[in-house]
């Protein structure tokens, strides 16, 4: 394969990855939603070690290294869904990472903007939005499957 066709298959198959997490359309209830799907999660995984875990920590729960030096303390990411009286809040969460789209009313913002971040190092321009949603999509099924029941 040439260099040249790297970033457009590794673009594909992000984009392909965002189509199949699509299509299990589901519930956001944690009651019925359904089983995280290994691969997206294992990536999900990797892209929050390298891009989240320096604030929110290795196990999420917002003692990272950097966590110290925000004035906003990082969120505990396990218990998202026990904040929520059991739902993950999937789109609310896909925005929150974006964060191209922020809403007034939610304040101020010290994380990153990943949706800008997120396609950049990879995708030519034609494939940055199918990276972006890929990844962040990848992050939300690592999220969902690190959440801790409500007690």
């Amino acid at each position: 394969m040439s260099s040249a066709a790297a970033p457009r298959l590794l673009a594909l198959s992000l984009a392909l990855s965002a189509l199949g997490l699509a299509a299990c359309a589901h519930d956001e209830s944690a009651a019925s939603a359904p089983a995280s799907i290994p691969m997206l999660v294992e990536q999900g995984a990797a892209e929050f070690q390298r891009y989240c875990s320096s604030c929110h920590g290795i196990a999420a729960t917002g003692d990272g290294p950097a966590a110290t030096a925000l004035r906003t303390q990082p969120a505990d990411l396990t218990r998202i869904a026990a904040r929520r009286g059991g739902t993950f809040p999937e789109a609310e969460i896909a925005q929150y990472i974006d964060g191209r789209f922020a809403l007034p009313a939610h304040g101020s913002r010290e994380m990153p903007i990943w949706g800008h971040d997120l396609g950049a190092p990879i995708a030519p321009s034609e494939f940055r939005e199918e990276v972006v949603r890929g990844r962040i999509l990848n992050l939300i099924e690592y999220l969902r499957s690190i959440q801790q029941p409500a007690g």
